[in-house]
């Protein structure tokens, strides 16, 4: 148990930021959307633990987080959804189990690169090629044995691309094992066990709303759900571990590609696919027309610009604190959060994204606030075996309750008959 209050308040507010930038990832999809909030959850993780030498190294640290948390957005999970959407208790938790599956890659390969980033100092360098090149080597060798030769299918006749991630986050253990890396192990368990879980029970809320009247898109407390519970357990993992002081001095010039990526690379491409025409009819269906979506794109595009100007003008020129790390947090977030509203919320006034408002009013007025919040604890594997089983039990137990609160719904599916 927590017993230091501040710790508590910093796990939730990365749960909070982590939730809100993976709700609004439902909105782009795919492995930039998933790869943007991994960053923003990454960030506020090093805002909350004020660590001064972890300030300098923010974007190393949410490019890992980037990569990881976004590796796993290629897995197509829409049809597994709807088998948690079942009448019966075999489709239904099989699909609430996969979720916690798919969940589970998630939150591993998340919080497992971001705590190598993290651990990542002069006791010990983490070789990311060798890393890099081992997590492909598996993911091959795992699809080709469980898809192409066993034919373990998760989601026929979809994509089975969860068998590689699977393969990747075989290959992250090993080497956080072989290493002796046990806050990042730590991490990497709860970041996934957390994702996992919320996965599940945000699919659970999803049927359970499904027959409500509550004008909310339930899809999206879905995908809040994911991100805040995964964010709860990449914070507690990191702010529970002992960490080695890592190069708080570093050459501006050894940050340009982390920063050109998360800050141009991401975003442009989330650009390029979410803000093309096709999208945008609704705009035009709502009383708009061409030069309409023409301005929505252009400010799309200019917002992304900016925000890319700012950041590295504030970059190169100082040391960074924690109101510059604050900064781009904001910045980071704010950006995303108003794509999401050019692309729906300004004409549709959805109420889950006013949502995404309040909680980051919440977060801002509660950070700086955040005081003495690391509670070292050291702990052996039993905890994590005795989560993940109760979490199975628990998963169970949603599916039970589900069934029994609906007929037939819309966009159900069977695996099995």
């Amino acid at each position: 148990m927590i017993k230091n209050k501040q710790t508590l308040i910093s796990i939730l507010i990365v749960g909070m930021a982590l939730g809100t930038a993976w709700a609004i990832r439902g909105k782009f999809g795919h492995e930039q959307g998933a790869a943007w909030a991994g960053a923003i959850g990454a960030i506020s993780v090093v805002l909350v633990a004020k660590r001064r030498d972890w300030y300098n190294n923010v974007f190393k640290i949410a490019l890992a987080a980037a990569v990881g948390w976004g590796l796993s957005g290629m897995i197509s999970y829409g049809q597994i959804v709807g088998y948690g959407r079942s009448v019966d208790f075999g489709n239904a938790y099989y699909g609430l189990l996969m979720l916690f599956v798919i969940g589970v890659l998630y939150g591993f390969l998340g919080g497992g690169l971001f705590g190598l980033a993290l651990a990542d100092s002069k006791d010990f360098k983490v070789t990311w090629t060798s890393l890099i090149a081992e997590m492909l080597a598996f993911a091959l060798l795992t699809y080709g044995l469980l898809i192409n030769q066993l034919e373990w299918f998760m989601t026929p006749p979809r994509s089975e691309l969860w068998a590689a991630c699977l393969g990747a986050s075989i290959a992250l253990g090993w080497y956080v094992l072989r290493n002796r890396q046990q806050g990042v192990l730590k991490v990497a368990i709860w970041s996934a066990l957390g994702a996992g879980v919320g996965f599940a029970f945000g699919n659970f809320l999803q049927v359970l709303g499904a027959g409500s009247s509550l004008s909310i898109n339930f899809w999206n407390v879905m995908e809040y759900s994911i991100g805040f519970f995964g964010g709860l357990g990449m914070a507690y993992g990191t702010l529970t571990s002992s960490w080695a002081v890592s190069n708080d001095h570093v050459n501006k010039h050894a940050n340009l590609f982390p920063i050109l990526f998360l800050m141009v690379f991401i975003p442009f491409v989330l650009w390029d696919q979410s803000f093309v025409t096709e999208k945008l009819k609704f705009i035009v269906e709502l009383g708009g027309n061409g030069e309409t979506i023409f301005w929505f794109q252009s400010l799309a595009l200019i917002s992304i610009v900016v925000c890319i100007v700012i950041i590295i003008a504030k970059y190169y020129r100082s040391q960074f604190n924690f109101n510059d790390v604050r900064t781009i947090f904001l910045l980071y977030l704010g950006v995303y959060t108003f794509l999401s509203f050019l692309l729906t919320g300004i004409y549709t006034h959805p109420i889950e994204q006013y949502l995404y408002l309040v909680n980051i009013v919440v977060i801002v007025l509660v950070l700086p606030g955040i005081r003495n919040n690391f509670e070292v604890k050291q702990e052996s594997s039993g905890p994590w075996v005795t989560a993940t089983l109760v979490s199975v039990l628990l998963i169970a137990m949603f599916a039970v309750i589900a069934i029994q609160t609906h007929g037939e719904l819309g966009g159900s599916q069977t695996r099995f008959k």
